[in-house]
């Protein structure tokens, strides 16, 4: 028998609409239409003006006949276009693919074929790059190809597509009636994954994840309203960890950046006044690191997020020197970035700076509107106790959680076996809840924020004529966090240089894929023959990257 609380007591258009951060453009643009939205260079834009433009991008794609199910997939750095994409493609019922700009022909290729891309927005500085994709391509589709100009890029500019992006948005309607999602599980966008084979897999985001990992981003760092926010962190990046979406929830300012570099991050922060900015350890170490007469008259109080490899103590010693404030938070492509956080306490602060670092090295607790962060048995799918000692696999569950892998029904069922999200990062759990990584069972090397599989680069090494066997492990680095280091043994009588391996790789691979360092020699092994990874690590200090 139904409950009183349900009878006669339907859900309508009323009292019910679907979560999504579209909706947090259009508040921004209603309350505060004359604030500023977006920097780039000469160019300065409202956030009314953004809405105007992003509802032309709508209306323009429509004219197109794109419409819900369409991937349109975008290869831009961090300028306005990047920022209207994440939210003119799905106001037309679209998919956003934001592609990795580091990424490889064969790869992004593949991502288009893949993801069905029935658009393609392209930024000058990666026609090249695009051209070779768009030839290597297998589909037959039709796709159109669309030019951005950037006033800010001095460098050449092949044409590859029909039109402009400013012409093309120019064609379409600012007053364009876009629609809410009828359903927030609706895809909102497809960011592409290594995992621990070299094919990449097609990650599904819906409206409510995006929405309420934007809205956690806010609570986790307190962001107050009209927040300055340095685009350091690349958007194609799990949606820039769903930072655009979180900016606009707080009629806040984007300025763009087409290249991290340490003076231009300075100079934006001292001439913007920017508040909050996100990276991997490389970018929070190009400012550490940087000349002390560049850094004069940096403002104290800007807020970092750090992900990608937990912060040492001597970054969260010259980031204090800086008089920033440094938060710790973790995650994968599978929970639209970061889903914990390493919430600091009053009491932290009294302690040296080597406990501080130990204690925010660990990867936290949950974000505030995900359900749930564990280290779990994943044979008995129960938690381990919170010793600090037990180890277990990071497991999430909740609204911050992916749809699933595209076409990849296997994976999907895999990846949520038991009801939960198995992240296969195996970790601790400390008596106070939080977290702790202590290994990870994927291959996956983790170099300044990006991943890289290792079995990828193994397969490009094993395509070498001289290679009898090859093995890839993490090797730490100071600027990058980790890179990879490639184990050869050669084939009898062959006789190689590192340099000629690198080389071999570099035709094949995009250039962070590429080996830093080659040993070579006989690789230890099994009795049944299996590479031992684990001595591999030993040797390449691996182990100390990754237990930090």
């Amino acid at each position: 028998m139904a409950s009183i609380f349900d009878q006669d007591l339907p859900r309508n258009a009323a009292n019910f609409a679907a979560i999504t951060p579209l909706s947090f453009l259009e508040r921004a643009a209603e309350v505060y239409p004359d604030r500023l939205a977006v920097v780039h260079g000469p160019v300065r834009r409202t956030w009314s003006e953004t809405y105007a433009r992003c509802r032309q991008l709508a209306s323009a794609l429509a004219a197109r006949g794109i419409g819900k199910g369409d991937t349109v997939a975008v290869m831009l750095p961090n300028t306005p276009p990047m920022v209207e994409a994440h939210f003119g493609i799905p106001m037309a019922g679209a998919v956003l693919n934001a592609l990795n700009t580091r990424l490889d022909p064969e790869s992004i290729a593949f991502t288009l074929d893949h993801g069905e891309a029935r658009v393609v927005i392209v930024d000058p500085e990666f026609a090249p790059v695009m051209k070779k994709a768009l030839a290597l391509r297998k589909g037959t589709a039709p796709l159109l190809v669309i030019d951005v100009e950037d006033p800010v890029f001095t460098g050449p500019a092949e044409r590859l597509g029909e039109t402009t992006y400013d012409a093309f948005v120019a064609g379409g309607d600012a007053q364009f009636e876009w629609q809410m999602p009828a359903d927030e599980w609706d895809a909102i966008a497809l960011n592409y994954t290594s995992g621990t084979t070299g094919n990449p897999k097609g990650v599904v985001y819906h409206h409510r994840g995006a929405a309420t990992n934007a809205v956690s981003n806010i609570l986790e760092w307190d962001m107050p309203k009209h927040a300055v926010y340095l685009w350091t962190l690349p958007m194609f990046h799990c949606n820039g960890w769903c930072f655009p979406w979180t900016v606009a929830a707080r009629a806040g300012v984007n300025v763009c950046l087409r290249r991290v570099e340490a003076g231009a991050i300075i100079d934006a922060i001292k001439t913007h006044g920017v508040t909050h900015y996100c990276g991997a350890p490389i970018v929070h170490g190009m400012l550490v690191n940087a000349p002390d007469e560049l850094k004069k008259g940096l403002p104290r109080g800007v807020k970092a997020m750090v992900a990608g490899a937990a912060p040492p103590a001597s970054m969260i010693e010259g980031m204090e020197r800086l008089g920033f404030d440094l938060t710790h938070v973790y995650g994968l492509t599978e929970v639209y970035g970061p889903a914990t956080v390493c919430p600091k306490h009053e009491e932290w602060e009294s302690l040296d700076i080597g406990e501080r670092a130990r204690l925010n090295a660990r990867q936290g607790v949950r974000y505030h509107l995900q359900q749930g962060a564990m280290v779990m048995n994943p044979a008995t799918m129960e938690p381990v106790p919170w010793d600090g000692e037990t180890m277990g696999e990071i497991m999430f569950r909740g609204n911050i959680t992916m749809k699933g892998y595209l076409k990849n029904p296997k994976a999907t069922q895999e990846a949520f076996a038991g009801g939960w999200f198995h992240t296969g990062d195996l970790a601790v759990q400390y008596p106070d809840g939080y977290i702790k990584i202590k290994d990870r069972s994927k291959d996956i090397i983790i170099s300044g924020g990006e991943n890289i599989s290792s079995i990828e680069v193994e397969d490009v090494l094993y395509r070498h004529p001289d290679v009898l066997a090859a093995a890839v492990v993490a090797r730490p680095d100071p600027k990058w966090g980790e890179t990879p280091c490639a184990f050869v043994e050669l084939k009898a009588g062959a006789r190689l240089a590192p340099e000629d391996i690198v080389a071999h790789c570099r035709k094949h691979l995009a250039g962070f894929k590429v080996p830093k360092a080659v040993v070579f020699g006989e690789l230890p092994k099994t009795s049944t023959g299996k590479i031992q990874k684990f001595e591999l690590r030993k040797q390449a200090g691996s182990a100390q990257a990754i237990d930090v």
